[in-house]
């Protein structure tokens, strides 16, 4: 196998969720073999409508993407920030064409199957990369030239040979385990989603802005995707004991009782579905090291992080991109590696703190929601943007 990551690499990436696709096609776009291998045997539609700040959707474009996500996602104009309890507007975020304007790249909201979709489209365009779907890792060890995985299937045990693995195998990564130890933090919260047809939809709550509802303790975000149809709502609400079953239906009326006395229209929104899916937050440190050897790790493998600045696909697609440049600027397969983890380190951890900060300040009490409400309506939609120029302003490695 090459030791030199300037010429072709074999490479197998853990995992087809946003990151592990994305990274496969800056990869196969580079000139390195690429497979992917991912333990479910299908892709559905479970999921929800995610957003792809400019940071990220910068990334997409110069993966050729900008034509088929201008056509699955929409740009919301704004971000219209309401008391959850009152309805009374607390602020809000400039987005849509000032946002693109600012950032030199739009703010996407999308639904992650349609994502999903069309990064599937694109990977199948490109003949270096392969996908091998129901295979379960089961071992990975690193040789003096690179690392074998061991995948289970239904045909029995297979050992695949690589230049360089990536896991990109999601918040309970396996592969996380042959870099960095540390625990998960259950965020002491689960968020609630549902898609609701936009014709049943309360007329106040109609239009393309993004919705996001402050209380203590909770907030519930809310806009629209699939072309409009539907409206992608999210509620995050405590909870005590956390699941790690990804994707298990709520009972609605469990939802209702943690949002009573909630705005009017709130309130009627919220009455609508008729199950819910629920997922359990939770974090972890960032793996210390992202990368050594011949492994690397992206995405929520390597950083998970909180809901709260809507960011879990932003960093796994920015990893990606960081990731494929450091192969492409270093002779040896290792130093890439480092060079790697160093690069994102710093900001992957700047990025979960803003988040938990952001929760702490979306779920904030009387005192210091009155001081967030006051710091709001002093910057205005375009300072509140710009607040996160730090974030949305990213650009991938020339």
């Amino acid at each position: 196998m090459p030791s030199d990551s300037r010429t072709p690499l074999e490479i197998g990436i853990v995992g087809a969720g946003i990151g592990g696709l994305t990274a496969a096609l800056a990869l196969s776009d580079a000139g390195h073999a690429v497979t992917v291998i991912e333990r479910r045997t299908g892709f559905s539609e479970v999921g929800a409508g995610i957003q792809i700040s400019p940071n990220a959707s910068r990334v997409l474009a110069e993966l050729g993407l900008s034509a088929a996500l201008r056509r699955a996602a929409s740009e919301p104009p704004s971000v219209e920030v309401r008391a959850l309890d009152s309805g009374r507007r607390i602020g809000g975020v400039a987005l849509g064409a000032a946002a693109q304007q600012r950032f030199g790249a739009p703010y996407y909201v999308i639904h992650r199957a349609d994502l999903q979709t069309l990064l599937l489209d694109a990977l199948r365009s490109r003949p270096a990369i392969r996908l091998m779907m129901g295979r379960d890792i089961t071992g990975l060890a690193e040789t003096d030239s690179g690392a074998v995985l061991t995948a289970e299937s239904s045909g029995g045990a297979q050992a695949l040979p690589f230049d360089l693995v990536i896991g990109a195998d999601g918040l309970r990564s396996r592969l996380r385990a042959h870099l960095d130890a540390a625990p998960l933090r259950p965020g002491r919260a689960a968020a609630w989603r549902a898609l609701i047809p936009s014709e049943a939809v309360p007329e106040a709550l109609q239009g393309p802005a993004t919705g996001l509802w402050l209380g203590r303790g909770r907030h519930v975000v809310h806009y629209p995707v699939r072309g409009g149809r539907f409206l992608n709502v999210v509620a995050v609400v405590p909870e005590a004991v956390g699941d790690e079953d990804w994707g298990r239906l709520g009972e609605p009326a469990v939802l209702r009782a943690h949002l009573r006395g909630c705005a009017g229209p709130l309130r009627d929104l919220l009455s609508l579905p008729d199950s819910w899916l629920v997922w359990s937050l939770a974090d972890r440190a960032v793996a210390r090291p992202l990368a050594a050897g011949r492994v690397a790790l992206l995405g929520d493998a390597a950083h998970p992080v909180l809901p709260y600045l809507a960011q879990g696909a932003g960093l796994a697609i920015e990893d990606a991109a960081v990731l494929s440049r450091a192969l492409a600027d270093h002779a040896d397969v290792s130093a890439a590696l480092a060079a790697y983890s160093a690069a994102r380190t710093a900001r992957v951890r700047r990025v979960q703190w803003a988040a938990r900060s952001n929760g702490r300040t979306y779920h904030a009490g009387r005192l210091l929601s009155f001081a967030r409400n006051t710091v709001m309506a002093r910057l205005g939609p375009d300072g509140m943007r710009d607040r996160y120029a730090w974030l949305y302003g990213w650009t991938p490695p020339a």
